[in-house]
């Protein structure tokens, strides 16, 4: 590998040998290091369905814009990319989930974008349905308490209140996010990294991955650190790869809580620097990621194994639907060098 030369605010790009990238997302795919090989669930074409017949059974597809924001985020697939090996009841939950987070997001984030304050209502309503089982008062909300009560049929007590629980940590990040926003000089590195993690909505799939076990885990298993910093570990990078596809829009919309963007406040880069230096970020994150799954595996049961290979796969399916979904095309429109 070489280094282009570089002006002292830039940071160097290493390019590989052959034909320089034309763009920012082939600059992408040739420096992201991706162990894990692209698979897809067989119920994937059900889970598209699904996901509109649910959609329009709560009324979130007459939203003004949701039903072509759908088509431009494919949660099906998403959800089919993430788990290829989940049967055909859990993806159509995971997929209706990913739907409503899209939804839920959108509107959070046009709502909050003057005041924080005003998003009160909408979070407080959530937190209710997820915390106290409180009956819903808006579609949003109707939808949410039909996925907490599909999510304790399907899962155990245990994995149902981890979901519940992890499904409000997702809201807070909201209002933090909404807050950040409001004060971008602020605005630190770290703070951004911790509000994307909030904001990300990956955690809350983990009991989705529990569930798809033949038995629960036992509680030494899930609460071994490995685990829990693995688990850590495979968010992150999971939502950090969208971070870089989706870097250009981010960019264009004003939005700040970004690990490409917040990297290029911090080092007064270009853009592609930036998302450089988030990849290397991601590298070293996925390769912790390996070297702890092989320490663990030979350490856990059959559940717990294939709890970890179903939280890892999302690093492998948000890579794959980043790169191709029509919400972050934008990021062909970028040349590959500043």
């Amino acid at each position: 590998m070489t280094t282009l030369s570089t002006t002292h605010e830039e940071i160097p790009l290493a390019a590989t040998e052959g034909e320089p990238a034309p763009n920012l997302r082939d600059l992408i795919d040739a420096h992201l290091h991706m162990p894990f090989p692209f698979r897809r669930n067989p119920h994937e074409p059900e889970a598209v369905g699904g996901v509109e017949a649910w959609l329009s059974e709560w009324g979130l597809d007459a939203e003004p814009g949701v039903a072509a924001m759908i088509a431009r985020t494919r949660p099906a697939q998403l959800a089919s990319y993430n788990s290829p090996d989940m049967d055909a009841g859990l993806l159509q939950i995971m997929a209706d989930q990913i739907a409503y987070q899209f939804v839920y997001d959108d509107r959070a984030e046009d709502v909050g974008k003057d005041s924080p304050g005003r998003l009160l209502s909408m979070l407080g309503e959530s937190v209710s349905i997820l915390r106290d089982g409180s009956p819903p008062v808006t579609p949003l909300g109707a939808a949410l308490a039909d996925l907490h009560r599909r999510i304790r049929e399907r899962c155990t007590p245990a994995q149902a209140a981890r979901w519940a629980w992890k499904s409000r940590e997702y809201v807070h990040g909201l209002l933090y996010e909404a807050v950040a926003q409001t004060q971008p000089s602020l605005l630190r590195t770290g703070d951004c990294v911790g509000i994307r993690s909030l904001i990300a909505g990956v955690e809350p799939f983990h009991p989705l991955c529990e569930a798809a076990q033949p038995y629960e885990l036992t509680p030494a298993e899930l609460h071994h650190p490995g685990v829990q910093r693995l688990s850590r570990l495979s968010a992150d990078a999971a939502v950090w790869i969208p971070d870089l596809f989706s870097a250009v829009k981010e960019e264009h919309a004003g939005g700040l809580i970004n690990l490409a963007l917040a990297l290029r406040r911090e080092h007064s880069c270009s853009l592609q620097g930036a998302v450089f230096l988030a990849v290397q970020e991601i590298n070293g994150t996925i390769e912790e990621v390996q070297r702890l799954y092989a320490e663990l595996k030979p350490e856990l049961s059959p559940a717990g194994v294939g709890y970890l290979e179903g939280v890892i796969g999302w690093i492998r399916g948000c890579y794959h639907w980043s790169r191709t979904v029509p919400r972050y095309a934008d990021v062909i429109s970028v040349a590959a060098a500043p």
